[in-house]
């Protein structure tokens, strides 16, 4: 794209995390001229990968849904679908260790039966809950189908009073919504926001009968949001810098705006600041935003992974999740690591305020003997190594009332916009709600230059 004078119109996007990446691709490929700057040596945001010894780590477990349409986008447009594919069925394993008959597997799966009858089969043969706590939860999916995630009064309850004004025993709530909840909202019930919590029940669970079915990479994350990602954005022509800090945004006198980083000052007509709310709110300009200090108050939530790598196999199936136990989700992470010896698991815990900063050696001595109690074959294995890594500030928490705090992509200052995932995107915080708001703010762009743009998941506008 080109103004009256010829000369290409020049957006800069400041962050390449997902939602930088999409949006810089997205100019681009709307013939914008485009420099992504990122201050980390690599891209991806906060969904890497990095290396020990001989393994390729992710920092932490990331999944998506089918019903993550723009995160499908997204890999599409990176030619990394093939290398994260979807299950062909929703099918959870849930092991529940708590009764005293010894542990007990159980399984959240659909069939192929139209919304809500795809889950019923699996939800009457759930041993986790008893008879009367089953219909009970038929009986609250049906009332939250009905809501709109999007209502306001949703935003200000939360997701555990919805639950009980509905019916849900702490155990259902334990056994079932906080067992999907606590992953995707990365809060419990008590602490998230019920509009949040509508969206991504009503969305994964009650949209179309295969949008919960699940999808992780079969490959390090960095191959994904790091290697393929560049090959893309330099194939469609982005100029990208990474090491390189932006220390200001402030306007020109053509109307423009001056983006100053490390040694270098870029004149832009358009800003795209993909970065978490405190940076975005550091390099905003005076005015940009009519109360930008509401940008502070948009709180964040931890995630730890423990990362264990045992002498044999030990676990036979690709991920479960545990009941009754400290334990959250357990994935096997060997093939994509390159581990060609034993097996290595990763432990996800989210909402993991209380052990975010807990030492290493206690976090071994609390999680190895749960690891024995969920999965006897770890009792006779070694443990060849056991690390951890954490992300304090992994997403934004979605408390209630968040909903009123999260900006839209335009800001008052002409053609300057934000992307992340704590926008307003309706999403939690989650990759594809990294996606959208990369959409959003591209979108914008296109809209306040003039150009007719076409968004990947609609038709043209």
């Amino acid at each position: 794209m080109t103004t009256a004078e010829g000369t290409s119109r020049h957006a800069v996007v400041v962050g390449a995390g997902l939602a930088g990446i999409t949006a810089a691709l997205q100019l681009a490929d709307a013939g914008v001229r485009v420099t992504l700057v990122e201050g980390r040596p690599r891209l991806g945001g906060l969904a890497f990968s990095f290396r020990r010894g001989d393994l390729t780590v992710d920092n932490g477990q990331h999944v998506y849904l089918r019903c993550c349409t723009a995160y499908r986008w997204f890999l599409d447009r990176v030619d990394g679908a093939a290398l994260a594919p979807l299950q062909d069925r929703l099918d959870v394993p849930v092991l529940d260790v708590a009764p005293a008959g010894g542990p007990r597997l159980g399984r959240i799966r659909r069939n192929g039966l139209p919304v809500p009858l795809h889950l019923a089969a699996g939800l009457a043969t759930y041993p986790h809950l008893s008879l009367a706590e089953r219909a009970s939860v038929g009986r609250a999916a049906l009332a939250l189908k009905r809501l709109d995630p999007a209502d306001p009064a949703l935003d200000g309850i939360d997701f555990a009073t919805w639950l009980g004004r509905h019916g849900q025993s702490e155990r259902t709530i334990e056994a079932l919504w906080d067992l999907v909840g606590v992953a995707t909202l990365n809060a419990t019930a008590p602490h998230a926001s019920m509009g949040l919590a509508a969206m991504v029940f009503k969305t994964g669970l009650l949209s179309e009968p295969g949008a919960a079915d699940i999808g992780w990479a079969r490959v390090p994350l960095g191959e994904l949001h790091d290697t393929l990602a560049r090959k893309a954005l330099d194939s469609a022509g982005v100029r990208t810098e990474t090491r390189t800090r932006v220390s200001s945004v402030s306007r020109a006198e053509n109307g423009g705006w001056h983006v100053d980083m490390d040694g270098e000052r870029l004149d832009a007509d358009a800003v795209v600041l993909a970065v978490p709310q405190r940076e975005a709110h550091a390099l905003l300009p005076g005015g940009a935003l009519a109360d930008p200090d509401r940008l502070l108050d948009i709180g964040t939530a931890p995630i730890l992974n423990l990362h264990v790598v045992y002498d044999r196999k030990v676990l036979r199936r690709p991920f479960f999740a545990a009941l009754g136990s400290p334990v959250q989700w357990v994935f096997d992470r060997t093939d994509a690591s390159g581990l060609k010896d034993g097996q290595y698991l990763a432990v996800s815990q989210s909402a993991a305020q209380d052990e975010i900063d807990t030492p290493v050696s206690e976090l071994r001595g609390r999680y190895l003997p749960e690891l024995e109690r969920l999965l006897p074959a770890t009792r006779g294995a070694e443990v060849r190594d056991f690390f951890v890594t954490r992300e304090r500030t992994a997403t934004f928490a979605p408390a209630p009332g968040v909903g009123r705090l999260r900006p839209t992509a335009h800001t008052r200052a002409p053609r300057l916009f934000l992307a992340g995932a704590w926008t307003a995107t309706g999403w939690p915080a989650t990759m594809e709600g990294a996606v959208r708001s990369g959409f959003s703010a591209a979108g914008a762009v296109l809209s306040e230059l003039g150009h007719r743009h076409e968004h990947p998941l609609r038709e043209a506008v």
